[in-house]
């Protein structure tokens, strides 16, 4: 997670103009038990007896082997390994995923971006010095990023132990105000409860000193740089990259669309749900989102405008593809296991409130039904937001990283 420190420590790009493919005819039902939380959409294409309702999207997605992606993440947090260590599950050479220890990495801004200004002759927050922190935390051992009151969020935390670094000016004024002596954190990308970062982007060894002791194990601040003043996390970023761990049902054999469409036979009466997915057709599915420019909304929960330039629901995604992995994780007895998951990659300019956990669990959905390969496609002039699937569990996303260069395909875990 990338995040500002003010005078201590402190990511929504442009967006381009847009091309949404109509919807396909929806109508919502109102046919739903009293009190059942998971209206849904009646879909009217040649598949619509065999896509799960909301409810069984929900439980199909929860009733999953969590424990073993969340150790997994907990092991790439502690050891500090980062991006590094999710290279390695692609078979990637990890040297070219690891932060320099010069202090620089595949991040960072450029020199026109971070070329320090003197700060002579300036008052108020100009005369702070600013930090870039480069920190991975446990999303499972948090409320999420954004401080709260009364919850155990990571800026919280950050912002408690950044406090011994505040000067003296500023010290006497947050006392004047019955204030914590807190410092002030600005992140790239804020992180729901449960989500993992590993590359969150305030002298530097001592604050990396001071956030190391604010959560052993579960938060690491990777590295730890002074930047120039003019440096914003969230609007001097290019892209984000995020990842999905989906754990499969080892004991549920993957079914081939051949397989998927002689169920289809059956007929609506019988309505026979799958209970597993392709692969393949997810990969499919969710590379129709790569190179466009699209408005994510049908896709997003609680999203309000934003402050960014563009459309606030305008997104575009660079890169998005899904492949098979095994994680190789350890259980509280120390006994090694393989656990067989899909995973998906998604790099965006921007991405609004929830809109990976929604694509991902859609992504899914239709694959199981046996939809097109235009299925997101279709959904994105929908009018209702039943019309996708309620979000994937927050216990398998993951912010990998955040780029502030272009965007090079190369860096990318899931290539052709």
């Amino acid at each position: 997670m990338l995040a500002k420190l003010r005078p201590l420590m402190a990511t929504a790009a442009a967006a381009a103009a847009a091309a949404a493919k109509p919807a396909p005819a929806l109508s919502f039902s109102t046919a739903a038990a009293e009190g059942d939380e998971h209206a849904h959409y009646n879909h009217t294409d040649a598949c619509h007896h065999l896509r799960w309702t909301a409810k069984e999207s929900y439980e199909y997605m929860y009733a999953r082997p969590w424990s073993r992606v969340v150790d997994f993440y907990a092991e790439l947090v502690r050891t500090g390994a980062g991006a590094a260590g999710l290279a390695d599950l692609f078979g990637k050479d990890e040297n070219g995923y690891s932060l320099d220890t010069n202090g620089e990495d595949y991040t960072a801004p450029s020199e026109n971006q971070t070329s320090t200004k003197s700060s002579k002759d300036r008052g108020g927050r100009w005369e702070r010095v600013t930090f870039k922190i480069v920190l991975s935390y446990h999303g499972g051992s948090f409320d999420g990023w954004q401080k709260q009151p009364g919850l155990n969020t990571v800026q919280g935390l950050v912002e408690k132990h950044l406090g011994q670094f505040v000067d003296e000016k500023k010290a006497k004024q947050l006392e004047a105000r019955s204030l914590p002596l807190e410092g002030c954190a600005v992140v790239a990308g804020r992180t729901d409860k449960g989500v993992t970062a590993l590359q969150q982007d305030v002298k530097s060894s001592d604050i990396k000193d001071a956030i190391n002791k604010a959560a052993p194990d579960k938060l690491r601040p990777l590295h730890v740089s002074q930047v120039s003043r003019e440096f914003h996390p969230n609007f001097a970023a290019k892209w984000r990259r995020y990842l999905y761990i989906f754990p499969l049902d080892e004991d549920v054999k993957l079914i081939s669309g051949e397989e998927q469409s002689a169920k289809t036979v059956e007929g609506p009466e019988c309505n026979i749900k799958p209970q597993s997915f392709d692969v393949g057709k997810v990969d499919k599915i969710i590379r129709q989102l790569e190179g466009k420019s699209l408005s994510y909304k049908m896709f997003a929960r609680d999203t309000q405008a934003s402050r960014s330039v563009g459309p606030p629901t305008e997104c575009f995604m660079f890169h998005s593809r899904a492949a098979v992995a095994k994680l190789h994780t350890a259980d509280e007895n120390c006994e090694e296991g393989t656990t067989r998951a899909i995973c998906i990659e998604l790099v965006a300019n921007r991405f609004l409130r929830k809109m990976v956990r929604v694509l991902v669990a859609t992504a899914i959905r239709e694959a199981a039904a046996g939809a097109e390969e235009d299925a997101l496609l279709n959904l994105m002039e929908a009018t209702c937001r039943r019309a996708t699937a309620p979000p994937a569990p927050p216990d398998g996303l993951c912010l990998v990283d955040v780029g502030y260069e272009d965007f090079n395909r190369q860096r990318c875990f899931i290539v052709d």
